[in-house]
């Protein structure tokens, strides 16, 4: 945390705010009620709460703004897509930086794609991130405060609360990972944000060390696992991080994920026409991934002006689903969302300042 600047009581887990209560000789029976406050009533201003007890309301005048804060994340832009289902926020730091958070509307359902860095070190060629390179990484508290405001922009629009959260927004989630799970603790704890572990996905470029770490710890949330390329050659092409850590590696840390999580690993492939997107490529990919445990889920490319890639069309996009299901695996292809607005997958982008 930089200098003068007060830690987000969004970055406390429960048991971390007990104990910072009872060494404030603060009962920690009180947590609960600023639990509430946070994260049910989603409450901005603390300091005008009138159900505290006096205790609290104490420790909250004395604390707030000095040690603990609220502040960090302003919204600078809210923009909503054509067809009203998708909107995009962008959000100021506190140190001027700039990220972007989508809140995505489906069939019975509300949709929250998270970023976890300001900028990303991965260098994805047709990622816009990617392409503005890396600035640093979020507090888990900035995670946390991103979800914050994405249930308050649906309380005020009178609709259902977020029910799941992808970690796909800007940055690696892995290369940032202990604050990225320390955040997902806090939005799935069941007294406050409640956002289960089963709804909550986080994607990855491949980082071979994290992924056997979420297998070793036994973390609950889904693994997605970006491969867009069947060799070390052409990923390598996409995927600068695939000369760390090649294909091959990549692909047996998963199996490693699969054996001890029991759980099914979903593979991204961006399809981008004429590089990766023929019936012949899905045969390869097919018979790559024969033997585990997966769901392929394909995205048509989405244009960003620092790559030079065209979008396939819906033909090939569904002639590629149909042989990759055909080799026995399931396979969706991601709904074109916030397109208008640059809110899909691989456009995220937002200007801060170097350090």
């Amino acid at each position: 945390m930089s200098a003068g600047i007060p830690e987000s009581l969004y970055g406390l887990s429960f048991s971390a705010l007990e104990k910072r209560l009872l060494r404030d000789d603060v009962n920690p029976v009180h947590a609960r009620s600023l639990w509430r406050a946070l994260y049910r009533d989603l409450e901005a201003n603390l300091g005008t709460r009138t159900d505290f007890s006096p205790p609290l309301a104490r420790w909250v005048a004395a604390n707030l703004g000095r040690t603990f804060g609220l502040e960090g994340l302003v919204i600078r832009q809210h923009v909503e897509s054509s067809d009203a289902r998708t909107h995009k926020l962008l959000l100021g730091l506190h140190d001027a930086q700039e990220i972007e958070t989508v809140v995505m509307a489906y069939p019975g359902r509300h949709t929250a794609c998270l970023s976890t860095q300001a900028g990303c070190a991965m260098g994805c060629v047709f990622c816009a991130t990617g392409q503005m390179g890396f600035v640093r990484h979020l507090t888990s508290g900035e995670i946390v405060a991103q979800v914050v405001e994405g249930q308050r922009l649906l309380r005020e629009m009178g609709e259902p609360p977020l029910r799941n959260l992808v970690m796909m927004g800007m940055g690696e989630p892995l290369h940032n990972y202990d604050e990225v799970m320390q955040a997902l603790a806090i939005v799935s704890d069941r007294g406050g944000l409640n956002i289960g572990p089963n709804r909550i996905t986080v994607s990855t470029v491949g980082l071979v060390p994290a992924i056997l770490r979420m297998a070793q710890e036994a973390q609950p949330y889904h693994l997605a696992v970006s491969l867009h390329g069947m060799n070390d050659e052409e990923r390598s092409a996409l995927l600068p991080v695939n000369r760390r850590w090649p294909l091959a590696e990549l692909l047996d840390a998963c199996r490693v994920y699969i054996e001890t999580t029991g759980r099914r690993i979903v593979f991204g492939w961006t399809l981008i026409e004429g590089r990766n997107d023929s019936p012949e490529h899905a045969r390869r990919l097919g018979r790559l991934l024969s033997g585990i445990h997966a769901h392929v889920n394909l995205i048509r490319l989405n244009p960003t002006q620092g790559f030079d890639g065209t979008t396939p069309a819906n033909a090939a996009a569904d002639a590629f689903r149909d042989v990759i299901r055909d080799a026995g695996f399931p396979c969706t292809i991601r709904q074109h969302r916030g397109i208008d607005v640059a809110a899909g997958c691989g456009q995220l982008r937002a200007v801060g300042k170097r350090r």
